[in-house]
């Protein structure tokens, strides 16, 4: 398990490392923000979601101790808040969020209320344990390159080990060690396939459940259209898929080919301001010296992030 003490020893090194105190972590040079600051990198949240849910504990903790149901709205700021403040923002607020969720993860502990896997009816679980840490931020970092490279130009074999060094550096600030992570890509690519097959991941009725109420629950203006239902559920690996109880039918595919090819078509003409989200328009407003971010990236910030400034403590 991560303890605080752990935390504190990993977040020294992100310190050592960081682009600076304005820059944050990454900076602008990094293939991090020229990936995180792409708005299609959304194409791949549901499927992280997904993934996450498989892992027994998370669906778990996500069940008995996530406002996702009643508020799903301010569970995508949250998530999405936590994770731009760590990559976008200064120095002082990427590293008040990483204790801010290690924090609220110190809270989220329990029991597993039945056997699913290889995890036993009644054993603990907790959110601040290294291997599903590990996982969580696997598939967040998987599922951004993957969602980039649905649209825009893939990255090169160099780049791709540019880019699982910084996630590294972005895995310190959950409190994953060097040790904790594979060393490079090629590693990195070998443990996500295997955790794709393991018994680790086995989808739970509770994950079943969270989906379901997810991506197809009763309030049509909360769901998702069927194209991203169906493009989320392509992505998945295919045992992983069956598990969610996901059918591809002939106009499924239609749907997800359909706008797979407008959006590859649009997107990359969009103007920046709109093509980039807008934690990523507040950072660069930091690094020009200005104040605070300017209205339309207060307004892409509220889309984001449920509020108009990241860089604010609260």
């Amino acid at each position: 398990m991560v303890a605080e003490k752990d935390l504190e020893s990993t977040l020294d090194q992100v310190r050592a490392d960081a682009a600076g105190p304005v820059a944050g972590v990454f900076g602008p040079d990094t293939l991090t923000w020229r990936i995180d600051r792409e708005a299609v990198i959304f194409l791949g949240a549901g499927r992280a979601l997904l993934l996450q849910l498989a892992h027994p504990w998370v669906a778990a903790a996500i069940a008995e101790h996530s406002r996702t149901f009643a508020d799903p709205i301010g569970r995508f700021h949250r998530t999405f808040d936590i994770v731009f403040a760590m990559v976008f923002g200064s120095l002082d607020r990427a590293l008040l969020s990483s204790r801010q969720l290690h924090r609220r993860h110190s809270m989220i502990v329990g029991a597993m209320p039945e056997t699913i896997g290889h995890f036993a009816a009644g054993s603990r679980y907790c959110a601040n344990d290294i291997p599903s840490l590990r996982w969580v931020h696997a598939t967040l970092v998987e599922s951004a390159l993957m969602a980039h490279d649905l649209v825009l130009p893939a990255l090169s074999a160099e780049e791709r080990e540019r880019y699982w060094t910084e996630s590294r550096l972005f895995g310190a600030l959950f409190g994953l060690t060097a040790d904790d992570l594979p060393a490079d890509w090629s590693g990195f690519s070998a443990y996500t396939a295997a955790m794709a097959q393991s018994e680790t991941l086995t989808v739970s009725p509770a994950a079943r459940e969270i989906a379901t109420q997810i991506l197809g629950g009763p309030r049509p203006w909360l769901r998702p259209p069927r194209w991203y239902r169906a493009l989320t559920a392509r992505m998945l690996p295919e045992r992983l898929r069956i598990g969610f109880g996901f059918e591809l039918d002939a106009r499924d595919t239609r749907s997800a080919d359909h706008a797979l090819r407008w959006i590859r078509r649009v997107y990359p003409r969009l103007p920046n301001r709109l093509r980039y989200v807008g934690p990523y328009q507040e950072a660069q407003a930091r690094l020009r010296g200005e104040p605070q971010p300017d209205w339309m990236t207060r307004c892409l910030n509220r889309a984001w992030i449920g509020r108009p400034q990241m860089d604010v403590r609260r």
